[in-house]
């Protein structure tokens, strides 16, 4: 194996995860060289089996890696194979600098770590070659790259260069998400407003507004101006310095409830005019417990089902990744094996059945059965292929989504079909991902250009005043 010992170009050693959870990571290195130890290609064909997510980015791996050893002599592999071998590989073919090479471990590296180290083998093993390596190539910085952080912390206790994976993050910061609200300045009107022009058009009103402001919206971002002005709208369209404002529906007032369910709060109004605006065909709402997420989307869902069919029915799934233990086997149909995560469908829908005092028994529960016909529980297991013609589908729980997982979701979309991502990105329960990493901060972040989409961040919780203390206390 010929390592090239040069300080411009930096080694990375790459941990069995990071190809894991992104089969294309061996190209987001640009122009650095990567190193492969034996021991990940042993785990990554012990995991190529199987129809889970992880077993799918591993067989692609072992194809990536095929085509670049594909008639590649002895030779060749020692020197390092050029990973522009790959021509439909991604980042190939731009201009940033994309020629490192990739490197396998062809031969035993003395081990340099003591012997009666604790830790897994394969860790320890991979650890050892990064240790050797530094030794190795003194003019050249060999990094180890991993997602598992215990594995990090432990590159730093033997005080070797260790890092996270950071190709796959959306953003640096996750305070840095796009929230979909915007507070205008209190003197807005006297500085966009000289030009203001205003019209209505079937019963909505629309003001095009002028000034430096502009450039920093987005389509169908809300804006609000606090009392005694008291001012709530949309953008709809933006170009340069001019910028269409619509005048946003006040669902908080008794005659414009929403399947019974009247909003609490402005970040509530701004979610159901998204939610039942006909224009907007992709909505993501982020919030904390209890800020009503799936409770508005369910509502918003029946409303345009039921008494305006603009759907012809509900489709409810999410990542079935659970809290505590998995509680095993379940019996039954795709929709009775959902059953127990749809939890919160349920209680949503009992909250939304209420009747009056005189509706009895039998009656809610005709309601109850009515309603359940035209909502469909759907598993991501066998949502590939797939094609939802005028369905109103609802995603819970989609923080849990790799961003691969959320396009793969997305693209079902047939005509007609409008798309909810509903989720909480304090609370990931998938190994490996973060906030920043998450499938839903993705589709936010990609989305919020396009005009047909639109995003809330819920802030304030209307669960129970013992919900709205445990979210801020514990």
């Amino acid at each position: 194996m010929t390592l090239a010992n040069t300080a411009d170009k930096k080694l990375f050693v790459l941990d069995t995860n990071v190809l894991m959870h992104d089969p294309a990571a061996i190209f987001r290195f640009q122009e650095h060289n990567l190193f492969i130890p034996m021991i990940v290609l042993e785990e990554l064909d012990h995991a190529k089996k199987g129809l889970s997510e992880v077993s799918r980015n591993v067989r692609q791996v072992s194809r990536f890696l095929d085509e670049l050893i594909r008639d590649a002599n002895q030779e060749t592999i020692k020197d390092g194979l050029p990973l522009s071998r790959i021509e439909h590989a991604p980042g190939n073919g731009n201009d940033t600098g994309f020629d490192g090479r990739l490197y396998f471990q062809t031969q035993q590296f003395s081990a340099l770590l003591p012997e009666n180290m604790p830790g897994q083998l394969a860790d320890n093993s991979i650890l050892s070659i990064v240790l050797a390596l530094t030794k190795q190539l003194p003019n050249t910085k060999v990094i180890l790259v991993s997602k598992d952080i215990n594995m990090r912390i432990k590159a730093a206790a033997l005080e070797l260069p260790a890092e996270d994976y950071h190709s796959d993050q959306t953003l640096d910061d996750i305070d840095l998400l796009y929230n979909g609200v915007l507070a205008l300045p209190a003197d807005f009107w006297e500085t966009h407003g000289k030009e203001m022009q205003s019209w209505q058009e079937k019963e909505r009103t629309f003001y095009r507004v002028t000034g430096p402001l502009i450039a920093d919206w987005y389509p169908n971002q809300f804006l609000y101006l606090e009392a005694p002005d008291g001012f709530e709208g949309s953008v709809k369209s933006c170009e340069g310095l001019t910028a269409v404002i619509e005048l946003a529906k006040d669902y908080r007032l008794p005659h414009n409830n929403t399947w019974g369910i009247s909003a609490k709060n402005r970040e509530q109004n701004f979610a159901l005019n998204a939610l039942l605006d006909p224009d907007v065909d992709f909505v993501t709402l982020l919030g904390t417990a209890g800020t009503g997420k799936t409770l508005l989307a369910l509502a918003a869902g029946l409303m345009q089902t039921l008494e305006r069919k603009g759907y012809h029915e509900i489709v409810m799934t999410r990542e079935t990744v659970s809290v505590g233990e998995d509680i095993g086997f379940l019996p039954g149909s795709e929709e009775e094996k959902m059953a127990p995560w749809m939890g919160a469908l349920m209680d949503n829908l009992e909250m939304l059945n209420r009747q009056g005092e005189q509706s009895n028994q039998w009656e809610q529960a005709a309601t109850h059965n009515l309603l359940m016909n035209r909502i469909k529980i759907r598993s991501l297991n066998f949502m590939r292929g797939r094609t939802f013609l005028n369905r109103y589908v609802i995603i819970d729980e989609a923080q849990n989504l790799t961003p691969k997982q959320m396009k793969t979701l997305i693209t079902r979309a047939g005509p007609g079909t409008k798309i909810i991502c509903i989720g909480n990105l304090t609370q990931i329960d998938t190994p490996y991902l973060t906030p920043t990493t998450s499938g839903l901060t993705y589709v936010v972040d990609h989305f919020k250009h396009w005009s047909h989409s639109a995003h809330i961040t819920l802030r304030r919780g209307e669960r129970s005043r013992l919900a709205d203390f445990a979210s801020d206390t514990l």
